[in-house]
């Protein structure tokens, strides 16, 4: 980040919407598994989605933004994973009783009240994501808190709702959907804005993480839990961003985007420093084709042989605007072109803060502010080359976005990028895109189901701390970080499981050192499934494999993560040695290396140990090779 921000100071506000799939047998609304399937659809159907007009009469503006785009849908489906209510042709089910008792067991834990009555609803989304043109949702509790260090976190809302398909693919105007994901469970956890630092915001998000995966009913691994955060800071608007999948990418979206308000404030104060009022900018496209008929531009001569039009406009006092950084790599020209993509369908936008450059040299762009009269030394220009229809629409797009500079912060929902920047995604959805679902009887929440559910209600994280080093019998530090971490479920499901076989400080060191030294050193260890730790201490437990092979095998199913742990022994030749080979191997060693021995005599250890372990390492247990040569070497010491 180019400057140091005081956040606190800027304002900044966070709350966060957690969405985490629930591990139960059947979807929210049929008797389908809650399983994901690889293969391509069995059954294929194609639709078009429409908004339509809520019971107040209005029409939700993010549903109109999809439907202008003009996309259709291919959805796969099959036979034993979907069925014909994923498909919209049958009515959904009762609500999934075990979905509720786990929603209801997290709102307990987080201190919540759970309503009298469960009332399904439906909230309209066309982005084809939900066969029907919305997703079911409902609230199953109010109010509640998570404490913080830094203050109580207020709890808003819990809600249980279906989850969407899986984008498979997307070309032109078609875009494929697998439907294994549609309904499965979800529970949604919404914050108040409590949070005011990017750390603030990560922590709490890995804390209400936690809570869920100590229900033993969450399901785990990438895609399983996805992040929405509303943010803002002062004298801004609340921006949506969706879609952080990694919890650890939270702190710097956080940071990105209340930098990227920061910058739009600071831009709006320099527009009106320079005198500019909103009815200054007027759209008002110019064919400058012209201008660049004899062009050496690649991207200009290929749209002009395509046969389409090169259109500009010109953005009045906007000089060196354009070319404001406003997160790493993303300047305001960068939200000006995402803005006409999306409105315009253009691959994009060329501004003269960016020029000489794609080929367009230093002559073409004083024609160009010669040809649209304007002043170098004040205004911007932004050329789209493309479709007339397309390149107006794209315009008249900027335009507005470029009005809006004078306001500050536009109300948007914004999509997170893989390095934490954040993108345009389409206007935020309004209050109209929500009614009832009648299809779905009401469940009503009794004192006797409440009752049961507190019954069972999990230990919390830090009740845990003194089993861990009593029963466990690890060390405090080690207990510290378990029960703060990720793993602290599947840590306390294998512990129990390898009772007596697998020393649970292994499994505990394997979670919190191993898998981070490993991704330390770029491994991707975010890939490994949880059934993989069970194959692993599994094959411990049999002593199929040594405890040095742990990191090898962990490493190698990172980079191949359908294979199971057995492939991953056979591939890297691992399998644990017979105790007869190892002593064969370590006294050829020893042989070999009578002379350095002779001279050191058992000093010589260590250099012995690290020839055996070059050789052995993974195949055998470095205390069993540390025995077996220090053996070897008073042996050959008495012989001679």
């Amino acid at each position: 980040m180019e400057e140091k921000i005081d956040f606190r100071k800027l304002g900044l506000k966070v709350g966060l919407e957690l969405h985490q799939q629930l591990d139960t047998k059947h979807k929210l609304f049929c008797k389908c598994p809650t399983k994901l399937v690889e293969e391509k659809g069995e059954f294929n159907f194609i639709r078009r989605l429409r908004p339509t007009r809520s019971e107040l009469g209005e029409v939700d503006i993010a549903a109109l933004f999809e439907w202008k785009r003009g996309r259709y849908y291919l959805y796969e489906s099959y036979d034993n994973y979907t069925c014909l209510v994923e498909g919209d042709e049958e009515p959904p089910h009762e609500l999934n009783r075990e979905a509720l008792e786990i929603a209801l067991t997290v709102a307990l834990l987080l201190n919540s009240k759970p309503v009298d009555e469960v009332h399904v609803m439906r909230k309209i989304v066309i982005d084809g994501s939900n066969t029907t043109g919305f997703q079911r949702t409902a609230v199953v509790a109010l109010g509640g808190y998570l404490e913080d260090e830094e203050g109580i976190i207020r709890i808003q809302t819990i809600c249980l709702e279906e989850d969407a398909a899986r984008k498979i693919a997307e070309k032109g105007a078609e875009v494929t959907y697998r439907l294994d994901r549609l309904g499965i469970p979800l529970i949604e956890i919404a914050t108040g804005p409590d949070m005011h630092t990017p750390e603030q915001a990560e922590r709490v998000a890995y804390k209400i993480g936690q809570l869920l995966r100590i229900t033993g009913k969450v399901k785990r691994g990438l895609g399983t839990i996805r992040q929405d955060l509303n943010i803002s800071i002062k004298g801004g608007e609340k921006i949506e961003v969706k879609g952080v999948q990694k919890l650890e990418l939270i702190s710097k979206v956080v940071a990105y985007e209340a930098l990227r308000q920061y910058k739009l404030l600071k831009i709006k104060d320099e527009l009106k420093k320079r005198g500019l009022r909103e009815n200054d900018i007027v759209f008002k496209p110019i064919d400058v084709t012209e201008v660049f008929k004899g062009t050496k531009s690649k991207i200009l001569k290929r749209a002009l042989k395509e046969g389409k039009k090169i259109v500009a406009q010109v953005l009045p006092r906007f000089k060196g605007i354009l070319g404001i950084e406003l997160q790493p790599r993303r300047r305001f020209g960068t939200e000006l072109a995402e803005y006409a993509k999306f409105w315009g369908g253009v691959s994009g936008i060329i501004h003269t803060d960016e020029l000489p450059g794609y080929g367009i040299t230093v002559d073409e762009v004083n024609k160009l502010y010669e040809y649209c009269k304007v002043n170098p030394e004040k205004d911007a220009i932004v050329i789209v080359a493309d479709r007339e229809e397309n390149a107006r629409e794209a315009l008249k797009a900027i335009v507005e976005r470029a009005k809006y500079a004078l306001k500050g912060i536009p109300k948007e929902t914004r999509a997170a990028n893989p390095d934490g920047t954040t993108r345009y995604m389409r206007p935020q959805p309004g209050a109209a895109r929500m009614y009832p679902e009648t299809d779905v009887p009401p469940i009503e929440i009794t004192e006797e189901l409440l009752r049961k559910i507190k019954e069972k209600l999990p230990e919390r994280p830090e009740q845990r701390y003194e089993k861990f080093i009593k029963e466990y019998g690890l060390s405090k530090d080690l207990a510290r970080l378990m029960i703060k971490s990720y793993w602290l479920d599947l840590f306390e499901k294998l512990a129990e499981k390898f009772k007596g076989k697998v020393s649970p400080i292994l499994i505990a060191t394997t979670f919190e050192n191993t898998l981070k030294a490993l991704k330390g050193e770029g491994v991707p260890v975010e890939n490994i499934r949880d059934e993989v730790f069970e194959e692993l201490f599994e094959k411990y437990a049999e002593k199929t494999i040594a405890k040095e092979a742990i990191p090898k095998i962990l490493s190698w199913i990172a980079y191949h993560p359908e294979e199971k742990v057995e492939k991953a022994i056979e591939a890297l030749g691992l399998k644990k040695l017979k105790l007869e080979e190892v002593d064969r191997i370590i006294k050829k060693i020893v042989e070999n290396k009578k002379e350095l021995i002779m001279a050191r005599r058992e000093k010589a250890f260590g250099a012995i140990m690290g020839l055996a372990m070059k050789e052995l390492r993974g195949k055998v247990d470095g205390k069993t090779v540390a025995e077996i040569v220090k053996r070897k070497i008073k042996e050959l010491l008495r012989n001679m």
